[in-house]
Formats: C-alpha cells, structure tokens, sequence
C-alpha cells in the first residue's frame, strides 16, 4: 500500500473505540497481568513510558513501521525488540512528549515531523514494573534514521505488509525473567521474534488497522 493511501485511511483509526485489553492480552506472556496491574495501580510505585508506533514511506513510497533492537545491557528488556520510547523525565510534560523525544533520540526522526493519530490503551509491565503508554503517530517524510548509538543496537523497518500479514502470529518456547520454558504468542517480524509488551501494543494496532486498511 502506497503511503499516501495509508494516509488517508489511517486517519480513520481516530474516531475508533480502542479494542483495549482484551486484544492485548491474547500476546500477553503471564496470566495474572491484570492483576498484577491493579496492585501495582493501588500501590503506586511504578514507573512511567510512553513509546511511538510510527509509521512513514520508505524510498519505493510503501508504508512501513520502525521498531527498534535493543543493545545487551544488564535489565529485563535487554536486546529485545521495542518501538522507539522509553522512560519518563522530569521536564517532560506529557507521556506523548516522553514518547516523541524518546523517538527523536533513539532513531533520529524529528518530533515536530511526527502527526499524532491516536493514543492506545496503557499497559502494564511486571518486570520492570512500568507503566507504558502507547501512541500511533506518522511521518509523511521518509526518515533518515541515525540509531542512538548506547541505546539502539539495529534499526527494524518492517514493510506493512508484512506486519499485516497473519502467517506472522507465532508461539515461541521462552525463558523470561519470571519463568523457564514456557510458550509465549509473539510475532515473527523480519525474522526477529516479538513479544511481551511490545506484542501486546503491536496487537491493538493491528486490530484497528485491520477495521480501514
């Protein structure tokens, strides 16, 4: 799909009701995470995201999405694949701001370029016990993207084709920081396994994209 085409219809993902938990959860990794985010809710201990679904043309004019590989560090999420985002700061006044400065940092895409389409549900991540806000945005320009050179360790442009295709919903045997071998849904996207809260975000896009694609 040419972006331009893309462009009209996404902006039809506005108006729509969220598809919410319900759809996140079928690539939830745990079971108990809803209860777990209602504790950490109460306790209000955790943490704050904001993280950016950013879709934009590539140079053949096809739409894609970036997403981010992340360098090995010592942490839950180290070397996973992640949209482009990351924790709240002081100076942030929103979690969209966190989200489009995160995205300018990490990938090198100029927040003022970025059209914000439509904010998602929130999620909630154990491991690291954060709270993670999720947004749809796009770029009509095709990005040059300079990866954040502590942070990002391969930049992912997926093709929205591919990402729309259902032959990339998988089932993967994971050892996880909470649990050994155990089965987790996840997407197969440019031949890197995706999962956790970046599945579950991935799964709500999904779901509206497909109701004006």
């Amino acid at each position: 799909m040419t972006f331009e085409e893309f462009e009209k219809r996404v902006a039809k993902i506005a108006k729509m009701k969220l598809p919410g938990e319900a759809i996140q959860l079928k690539m939830a990794p745990i079971e108990r995470i809803l209860e777990l985010k209602a504790q950490a809710r109460e306790a209000k201990t955790a943490k704050q995201a904001g993280v950016l679904a950013l879709f934009y043309p590539a140079t053949t004019n096809e739409t894609h999405l970036v997403l981010i590989l992340r360098k090995t560090y010592k942490g839950v999420h180290s070397a996973q694949i992640s949209f482009p985002g990351g924790k709240r700061e002081a100076e942030d006044a929103s979690l969209l701001e966190t989200a489009l400065r995160e995205t300018e940092e990490e990938v090198g895409v100029d927040r003022t370029s970025v059209s914000v389409v439509k904010e998602l549900t929130e999620i909630y991540i154990p491991p690291s016990n954060f709270f993670v806000q999720g947004y749809v945005g796009i770029t009509t320009k095709t990005p040059h993207f300079i990866p954040q050179e502590n942070e990002v360790e391969e930049i992912l442009e997926i093709p929205l084709s591919h990402f729309m295709d259902d032959s990339i919903l998988v089932t993967k045997t994971l050892s996880t920081s909470y649990a050994t071998n155990i089965e987790v849904p996840a997407f197969l996207l440019n031949g890197h396994v995706v999962w956790g809260a970046t599945a579950m975000i991935l799964s709500e896009v999904r779901e509206m994209l497909k109701a004006v694609l």
